[in-house]
């Protein structure tokens, strides 16, 4: 049956990831640095395209809005949430830039970029990450197995141990919940 087919390859890509050290130990140091840019008046920044655009600006709500409790609000947004702008500058230069130029914008050094591909190799994430790394900001990617281009520009790098579109952003929605969660409980001191 395929209902349950689906659900058995989330649960074992899931598994995988739970049994990875080293994912593990990155979404730790992801929290740092996120931890880190939010404590000296920094922002986490957010960009993806189609269903994960919509994971992008679902995470930098949680962060901006609230997770679990009432809490002060967190400097987060996802690029492309201004359709006007996005529109424009896809238009006026192309869409490869719609997300670097809103970094040159709004980026400085020590704030976070986390870009969600499931292929690592959409180009207007990997010329947001070159803009991000030419001014200080620090690069997190969140890919499919084979991380793509990403994997060689991310700071930081979590590549979901699957192939499957639906199964990584099904992960990464995973484990962007778990960062904003850890995110929250630390800086305001929740257990």
């Amino acid at each position: 049956m395929r209902i349950k087919d689906a659900i058995q390859q989330s649960i074992d890509v899931k598994r995988k990831i739970l049994a990875d050290e080293e994912i593990l130990e990155t979404i730790e140091k992801i929290v740092e640095v996120c931890i880190g840019a939010f404590k000296s008046s920094g922002k986490v920044l957010f960009c993806g395209n189609g269903g994960s655009a919509a994971d992008a600006q679902h995470l930098a709500a949680e962060l901006s809005g609230r997770f679990y409790f009432d809490r002060y609000p967190l400097d987060s947004e996802a690029l492309h949430v201004n359709t006007s702008y996005l529109t424009a500058v896809a238009n006026d230069y192309s869409f490869d830039e719609v997300f670097s130029r809103m970094v040159k914008a709004k980026g400085k050094k020590g704030d976070v970029l986390i870009g969600l591909s499931t292929s690592g190799n959409s180009p207007n994430m990997i010329r947001a990450f070159e803009t991000a790394r030419n001014l200080g900001v620090i690069t997190v990617g969140l890919t499919g197995e084979s991380g793509g281009k990403l994997k060689d520009i991310s700071n930081y790098l979590i590549r979901v141990p699957s192939d499957d579109t639906p199964r990584i952003q099904e992960s990464h929605i995973l484990i962007g919940h778990i960062i904003c969660e850890l995110i929250e409980n630390k800086i305001f001191n929740k257990k």
